[in-house]
């Protein structure tokens, strides 16, 4: 099964963390399901940027983001090359290391 390895972040999870994804799962699922509360403002239907994230290792083996998604992302907060909406991020074969931004777009966190 690969490995979903995410970059320690100052809030989510600031030791970062070495998770199991099984093939075909989103990377905000693998996420949510482990306790690392990345924000989802839109429930995970690709209609916002807040689970906006950075695929330092293993973007390659992504499928390729449709329009829709690369307009969101022109949205996003810190936007890179390696930037992917979490919750289109499907897991195949190869692990991950993921970076989740400091900040997003979100005015206000659905979790405070």
């Amino acid at each position: 099964m690969p490995q979903i390895i995410f970059l320690p972040h100052e809030e989510l999870c600031p030791d970062g963390a070495v998770l199991e994804g099984e093939k075909g799962t989103s990377v905000l699922d693998v996420a949510l399901k482990n306790g690392i509360g990345i924000e989802h403002a839109c429930e995970k239907v690709c209609a916002c940027t807040t689970c906006h994230v950075i695929v330092r290792e293993g973007f390659d083996s992504l499928d390729e983001s449709d329009e829709l998604e690369d307009d969101l992302l022109d949205k996003a907060w810190g936007l890179e090359p390696e930037s992917r909406l979490s919750c289109q991020s499907i897991i195949k074969d190869e692990d991950l290391v993921v970076e989740i931004p400091k900040y997003s777009i979100n005015h206000a966190s659905e979790q405070h």
